[in-house]
């Protein structure tokens, strides 16, 4: 080819490239004035131009359903998988939100907390989801954060936790410290509670355990318990040898007044209420006020050893309302339809109802915002309130955490456990200690995020 062919071509192709660019810039310089137009009103509420809608707001809405269905944490959230997909279910045959049916997208991180952020990742960027529930434990949580902060992701997370965090990217449905951890130890060291004064800390190692554990012991200390009666000690997920530890906790109780608090989390508390009983210990003897032991958790266990021991929460399956027996005659019902592991055996506890009320409260945002883009959603879910099995919740008004009643309750043979101390009303949630971090609060209305109290 001769040169001057070479020259004719290259001209034409950079002829042709200057026409898309030029055309491009238009059709950019255009939408760009139709927005401003539509935002003065000029337009008089004629229809913009399809490329300048939201997209992704027809066929079906995918969501995201994050929890580990092997490993050590399976025996905790599979049936958070589960109860997220009943309401699902529910949702889709009262006709979806805004008019189309939800759809699941179920992955398994598999107890493995860097696989949490890589499946969170493909949930956000691969399968475009609008919305995530899921993880358990903290760590869980501490490693998906930077995926939904980073791609404006959304998460529904369902259980207690430690506070000190404040996402604009998370709705937190579980307790914070305040409502579940502190009205707990202030209860064992009541008069009705025991008027308990020494205290064996005893969790997994990781960031929910140390973390509550560093704010209890803050609370203790400032409520005049000495720093000798404060014992705290910490072993790794899955661990399953306990016969040291008790040793220990009989020889801190020895002359009365002991109690412990457990944090231990996972398949752990299978061997640890065990060996607890194996040495004689009794509920009697040393109470174990325990956080992340529930009814579903009790269901696979020989409760034998465990009457008599409390949990602090804020739902039991034996909750009196209509509204309740309702729930838990359905979710019974599903598991048994679905062939699911104990069919209608099944039971449920705290963290099931705070991710099926999760659900909810985002359907019931997503309806007020009418689309399902996050910034909307996050702002129309401000104050959104919804009957629950155990009664009326609330989101926050500022800080993406839900008010809610806190029930200590104590262990039956059968597994259930009975309420015997609830507080007046809803307590609303404190991300940041108030024995820990005084100076700070989370408001994502008139801050930004967390803030330094005046």
């Amino acid at each position: 080819m001769s040169e001057e062919k070479e020259k004719k071509i290259v001209q034409k192709i950079e002829e042709k490239f200057k026409k898309d660019l030029d055309r491009r810039k238009f059709l950019k310089q255009s939408a760009a004035a139709a927005l401003g137009l539509a935002a003065s009103g000029f337009l008089g509420g004629l229809a913009l131009p399809k490329v300048v809608r939201a997209a992704n707001e027809t066929g079906p809405i995918k969501i995201g359903v994050l929890h580990s269905l092997s490993g050590t944490m399976a025996i905790s959230e599979v049936s958070l998988r589960d109860v997220v997909l009943m309401a699902v279910e529910e949702i889709n045959a009262a006709g979806g939100v805004l008019g189309r049916k939800l759809e699941p997208v179920v992955v398994d991180p598999a107890s493995n907390w860097d696989l949490f952020a890589e499946k969170a990742k493909g949930l956000l960027l691969q399968d475009k989801v609008s919305v995530v529930f899921g993880c358990w434990t903290s760590v869980s949580r501490k490693s998906v954060l930077p995926v939904f902060e980073k791609n404006n992701g959304l998460l529904f997370y369902p259980v207690q936790y430690e506070g000190e965090e404040c996402s604009r990217n998370v709705f937190y449905t579980g307790a914070a410290v305040n409502q579940q951890a502190v009205p707990a130890v202030d209860y064992l060291m009541s008069r009705d509670g025991g008027g308990y004064k020494k205290f064996y800390l005893l969790g997994t190692d990781y960031v929910y355990p140390r973390t509550t554990n560093k704010i209890l012991r803050a609370m203790l200390l400032a409520k005049g318990v000495p720093a000798k009666n404060i014992e705290e000690e910490y072993t790794p997920f899955h661990h399953q040898d306990y016969q040291t530890i008790v040793q220990k906790v009989k020889a801190f109780s020895r002359g009365g007044g002991a109690c412990v608090i457990s944090t231990i989390n996972g398949d752990s508390n299978v061997p640890f209420y065990k060996e607890f009983s194996n040495q004689g210990l009794t509920s009697g003897d040393v109470p174990i006020m325990a956080f992340s032991v529930a009814e579903d958790e009790l269901r696979g266990m020989d409760t034998s050893a465990l009457v008599g021991h409390l949990a602090a929460w804020n739902y039991y399956q034996s909750v009196n309302t209509p509204q309740n027996k309702k729930f838990v005659a359905a979710f019974k019902a599903y598991c048994e339809k679905n062939k699911l592991p104990g069919g209608k055996d099944r039971v449920t506890d705290d963290p099931i109802e705070a991710a099926y009320f999760g659900v909810h409260l985002w359907k019931q945002a997503v309806e007020k915002a009418k689309t399902t883009d996050v910034d909307a959603v996050r702002k129309a879910a401000y104050g959104q309130e919804f009957l629950a099995p155990g009664g009326t919740v609330k989101l926050d008004e500022r800080n993406h955490h839900t008010h809610k009643p806190v029930l200590i309750g104590e262990i039956r043979k059968d597994g259930q456990i009975d309420t015997i101390w609830k507080s007046k009303g809803l307590v609303k949630p404190e991300p940041w200690s108030e024995y820990t971090n005084p100076e700070k609060g989370c408001d994502w209305v008139d801050h930004e995020g967390t803030f330094k109290k005046a």
